[in-house]
């Protein structure tokens, strides 16, 4: 089962692209993030004749986020992150598909920090904390998935130390995504690489992605029944390398109908 994360960045806009890429990969789940579409705009029909089901989670200009798949009916369990019933952003799904339950996500940017937006990233990260603790442990495989917008550590963005003032590499997003980890999830791509340098967005700007001046924030979180199937996990380039593209590019992983014995996949 492949499964991946793209960040589209406006779907009206990139369907070209999305469609180019799902013909191409063929993933069998995909999360998506920044739809940037009301509800009612979304492009049901053009996804369906690519051949995937839907779900999604649409606001108007910002935000937004999907699942799609390939291999079956997408049971949606939650629509929304628990914690704060006043919070109107669509960030947030969550089905099963496949057997497998999948965590979509589209975190705060947080920018500017200090800040109001800032303080709503670090609540929502605690609220993110709170809801995957009650799927962690579950004997059903999960994969926490989508843009982060964290760089978890130096090695994950180029020249670090332009990135020191920026709320994606603030030490209190950092240490956010790490309590994820001590929870019990297994970063997908820095498990099966942990010393390559990786990166999955690159500013339209200066050439970025050309010179390969990017960074890590599209991430894979596995529950441990997830990381017992994991196969392969890896960034495609290609899409970023198109005309009119997103900033992002995806992230996929493979899971194996069955925990992986011995060495696993890797680039």
């Amino acid at each position: 089962m492949k499964i991946a994360t793209y960040n589209v960045n406006g779907i009206t806009g990139r369907l070209p692209i999305l469609l180019k890429w799902l013909n191409l990969a063929k993933p069998d789940i995909v999360c998506l993030q920044e739809l940037k579409a009301p509800q009612a705009s979304f492009p049901e029909q053009a996804i369906n004749e690519a051949g995937y089901d839907a779900i999604w989670h649409g606001q108007s200009r910002w935000n937004g986020v999907a699942i799609l798949s390939r291999i079956g009916e997408i049971h949606e369990t939650r629509r929304g992150l628990p914690g704060d019933p006043d919070d109107e952003q669509s960030r947030y799904i969550e089905a099963a598909v496949g057997g497998v339950l999948i965590a979509g996500l589209y975190l705060p940017n947080g920018n500017p920090r200090p800040g109001p937006k800032f303080d709503y990233k670090l609540a929502w990260m605690e609220r993110l904390h709170a809801h995957l603790a009650t799927l962690v442990d579950l004997k059903a495989p999960v994969v926490a998935i989508g843009d982060f917008n964290v760089i978890p550590a130096d090695e994950d963005v180029y020249k670090p130390e332009r990135w020191k003032d920026d709320a994606l590499f603030a030490p209190e997003a950092r240490a956010a995504f790490q309590k994820l980890l001590d929870q019990g999830w297994t970063d997908a791509i820095r498990h099966l690489h942990p010393d390559e340098t990786i990166y999955s967005f690159w500013h339209y700007w200066r050439k970025s992605f050309e010179r390969n001046a990017g960074i890590r924030i599209d991430h894979l979180l596995l529950n441990q029944a997830a990381e017992k199937r994991l196969k392969t996990a890896d960034v495609d380039l290609r899409p970023r390398g198109w005309e009119k593209t997103s900033d992002h590019t995806p992230v996929w992983i493979e899971l194996g109908d069955a925990p992986v014995k011995g060495k696993r996949k890797t680039r």
